[in-house]
Order: C-alpha cells, then sequence, then structure tokens
C-alpha cells in the first residue's frame, strides 16, 4: 500500500479521531483516550497534517486580539454632518 492511501479501517479511525481532536488538543480526554490518538497519528500522516493545521488555526485564534472601535462621534460633529447632508438634498 502506498504511503498517502488508507484501508476502510483507517478511514473509520481518522473519523473517530476528528470527533475527539478538540478535546485532545485542550487535554481534556482521559490517558487512555490520548494513548489511542497518539498511536494512531503514529501511523497516518494526513491525521497528523490534519492535527497540525488544527493547532495552528486554534493558536491564531488565541492569539486574535479584535482592533478597538472608534468612539462615537460628538454631537458637533453630527450636527455638521446633518447640516451637511440638508443642503446637499436642498440642491435636488
Amino acid at each position: 500500500m502506498k504511503p498517502h492511501e488508507q484501508t476502510h479501517e483507517q478511514t473509520m479511525d481518522c473519523k473517530a479521531i476528528f470527533a475527539a481532536l478538540s478535546e485532545y488538543l485542550d487535554m481534556e480526554l482521559p490517558p487512555d483516550a490520548c494513548e489511542k490518538i497518539q498511536a494512531h497519528l503514529a501511523s497516518c500522516a494526513p491525521c497528523v497534517d490534519f492535527v497540525s493545521s488544527l493547532r495552528k488555526t486554534v493558536d491564531l485564534c488565541r492569539q486574535y486580539q479584535p482592533a478597538e472601535l472608534p468612539e462615537p462621534i460628538g454631537r458637533e460633529a453630527r450636527e455638521k454632518l446633518f447640516e451637511a447632508y440638508r443642503q446637499a438634498v436642498a440642491r435636488r
């Protein structure tokens, strides 16, 4: 079998691994479940790639900090904008 080919059994194992990956990465699984996942990852390159990608995604999400929102515009600025709007409408 070529390295990128998987048997039906491996594919079924992959689906089970995918279902538990979030808990695995968050270290919320019991030790025996972690051992099963690690054993599968030792022989499944596509799952290793997927786990690596998922870890990077989780790390990027944890680092994300939204930009600060600007303060609402002041009353004077709002009045000037409204006056400019009224003048524009009046010219039509």
